[in-house]
């Protein structure tokens, strides 16, 4: 009798596998989420030819050498500038030779612009670049270089999505940098399950990860995500690469936000900034002094904020609209930011300053589209409801920013100073921040510094 293809059931979530079934995954808790996909027999690194530092020691055995710190000597010609100062801060400084990076966003966000604007500076600067393509044809990808413009210097295009003649153009071109859109897009023959499979997409990264690691090849790919936001595949995907950027933004909206979840070269949680306009995408250098454009003047409920992202601080717009509720049960809407949150901090405001919002709807947003959640935002919520429930103005150019507790206190946040200095610099003249905060800063020269430890402080000195 013919021998049955080995199989094995693995969680399209987190990559988990099992050998049989499972309701529930072990790892991740989630349900329903294993799907039956053959395994392949994986060949061997040194029959590949993966793996260069790799010397036979008779027979079948291999052997390797270990280094001493003091034998590896690090360049700052390791790091190649991609031309977007945005980009480079949030790689850590450039594009790392050897490593592998992961861009993940929604179809349509500018993933693909982005990397070919790229992959026109490398070029331009000298670098040698392949781009591989698995969703478009040799055609579309010229439509779309148009558009950017002139693309010089020694920039390869390929249009393929097997994985052995893929590796093939690798080792014999030896770029500097390559691209790949996208992975969900590419397969290897051993493995009989279709593209974009658990099995395909981890196989895929892994001899991509080999490869970049062997050659000395910076390699991007690309990863589509799920209505869940996360790259589609397994997580397991995440944890393989060196870095991992995600696309944000708005279809609608003109900016694009470009964020580093994961870094072995650098912070995480840096931010760039980009605009998407008619050539593509083009950098945002002041991303505060572009999100406050078009403020309303003299307005109830509208309060600047100061968030940090990363090391990099970024001044933005909270409002809040705080109407009588025409039904028993009031309405709770927010965005851009935690809605459990809000009612965290409303709660505070009935408690501790013995607001009566229960006959209120409320309704609180990040103005530009963005998504923030830091605790700083707090007392600048808590404002800009308590200033549209008066209908009192706060002085635009104040800024407030301070975590608050349950008790009404306001808690010291990370980089005041940084805050304050960002906020000299765009023209704001009051700054309001945590008491404690302000005993550990220096003194700013050119604005105004107000401390509190509660927010019946805060209200009392700017509404009343």
């Amino acid at each position: 009798m013919a021998k049955a293809k080995a199989t094995a059931f693995f969680c399209k979530e987190c990559g988990y596998e099992s050998a049989k079934w499972l309701g529930q995954c072990p790892a991740c808790r989630e349900w329903n989420t294993f799907v039956e996909e053959p395994v392949g027999k994986k060949e061997p690194a040194a029959k590949r030819g993966i793996g260069s530092s790799m010397e036979g020691a008779g027979g079948n055995s291999l052997k390797v050498k270990p280094s001493r710190l003091s034998e590896i000597h690090l360049d700052e010609q390791d790091r190649m500038k991609t031309g977007y100062e945005e980009l480079d801060r949030v790689l850590g400084g450039g594009v790392v030779k050897g490593s592998l990076v992961l861009v993940g966003g929604d179809p349509g966000i500018g993933k693909s612009t982005l990397l070919l604007q790229v992959c026109r500076n490398l070029a331009a600067s000298g670098r040698k670049v392949l781009y591989i393509s698995g969703e478009e044809s040799l055609k579309q990808i010229k439509l779309r270089s148009n558009r950017i413009g002139e693309v010089t210097g020694d920039l390869l295009f390929l249009c393929e999505t097997s994985l052995e003649f893929i590796e093939g153009a690798i080792r014999e071109e030896k770029p500097d940098v390559v691209i790949i859109d996208s992975i969900q897009t590419m397969f290897r023959e051993e493995i009989s399950s279709a593209p974009g499979s658990v099995s395909q997409v981890r196989e895929s990264t892994n001899i991509l990860l080999q490869i970049a690691k062997g050659a000395g090849i910076a390699i991007f790919i690309v990863g589509h995500v799920t209505k869940e936001g996360v790259v589609a595949g397994p997580r397991v995907l995440e944890h393989m690469v060196d870095t991992v950027l995600y696309f944000e933004g708005e279809r609608s909206a003109s900016y694009r936000i470009i964020r580093g979840v994961k870094n072995r070269f650098g912070s995480t949680n840096e931010i760039g900034v980009f605009e998407m306009v008619e050539s593509g995408l083009s950098e945002v250098k002041n991303p505060s002094e572009y999100m406050l454009n078009g403020r309303p003047e003299d307005a109830s409920g509208a309060v600047v904020a100061c968030s940090m992202e990363g090391t990099r601080p970024m001044l933005l717009e909270v409002q809040a609209l705080i109407t009588p509720t025409a039904f028993g049960m009031p309405r709770r809407t927010a965005a851009g930011t935690d809605y459990n949150r809000v009612n965290l901090l409303m709660a505070v405001l009935e408690k501790r300053c013995h607001y009566d919002l229960s006959h209120f709807d409320a309704y609180v947003n990040i103005t530009g589209g963005l998504r923030m959640n830091e605790p700083a935002l707090d007392l600048a919520i808590i404002m800009a409801i308590v200033s549209s429930m008066k209908d009192r103005a706060v002085n635009p150019k104040t800024i407030i920013f301070g975590e608050v507790g349950l008790a009404g206190e306001v808690r010291a946040v990370s980089q005041a100073q940084q805050r304050v200095n960002e906020a000299k610099k765009l023209g704001f003249e009051t700054c309001v921040l945590p008491g404690i905060s302000l005993e550990k800063m220096n003194q700013v020269e050119g604005i105004r510094l107000i401390g509190v430890g509660n927010v019946r402080e805060a209200i009392m000195g700017l509404t009343d």
